[in-house]
């Protein structure tokens, strides 16, 4: 008898084993680091989204099309996806483009689900303003709104949060690789730049 055929057959034995007491898990274990002293959730996003490489604005609700605008700086062609909800310079709205016509722009503006302050990640269930997940992976600069209000504490918290029947996608910082060397290479799977626009509402 091979490995193989003891696995299994030790595999069919304890499926007929319906007397064996259930295994109890013990889930008292830590599911969430503290925060540093005195930090504020928002506070913490923005420092772990710079940690990544990416861009970090923050401004008042009532300065958000001028902030976005001054972050496209002249980009000539910006996909907007429907629902956005803001005046974009240069705006292309998304008319089932291709991933040539995508490449072809020069930046994408979402809006996000949420943040997650402890990793620094933004979360998109491409619902309105958030745009299909191409959108998000092809132009070269991804600009993505996030309110503060969306920002919440750790991975924990998010999943909890977000409704597991919508597609998602968690973005850590701009689209980065590297080789056996450590060389770093960004844009190979996604944004080259991810600038990531915070707005408070009460500024």
């Amino acid at each position: 008898m091979s490995a193989r055929d003891d696995v299994l057959a030790a595999v069919r034995a304890a499926l007929r084993d319906g007397d064996r007491p259930a295994v109890l898990v013990d889930r008292a274990y830590r599911d969430r680091d503290p925060l540093p002293a005195g930090a504020d959730v928002v506070d913490l996003f923005a420092e772990r989204v710079a940690d990544y490489r990416a861009t970090v604005t923050r401004c008042a609700a009532g300065d958000l099309a001028a902030t976005v605008a001054a972050v496209l700086d002249g980009a000539a062609r910006v996909l907007v996806p429907d629902g956005l909800d803001l005046d974009v310079p240069g705006a292309v709205p998304d008319e089932h483009l291709s991933a040539a016509d995508l490449d072809a722009l020069d930046a994408v503006v979402t809006r996000a689900a949420l943040g997650v302050a402890e990793t620094g990640t933004v979360v998109l269930t491409h619902g309105p303003g958030q745009g299909r997940r191409a959108v998000t992976l092809v132009p070269d600069l991804h600009v993505c709104v996030v309110e503060a209000g969306q920002v919440v504490r750790g991975v924990v918290d998010a999943v909890a949060a977000l409704d597991p029947a919508r597609p998602q996608t968690w973005v850590s910082g701009p689209s980065a690789t590297s080789d056996i060397e450590l060389d770093r290479v960004e844009g190979v799977h996604g944004p080259r730049r991810l600038h990531v626009v915070i707005v408070d509402p009460a500024g």
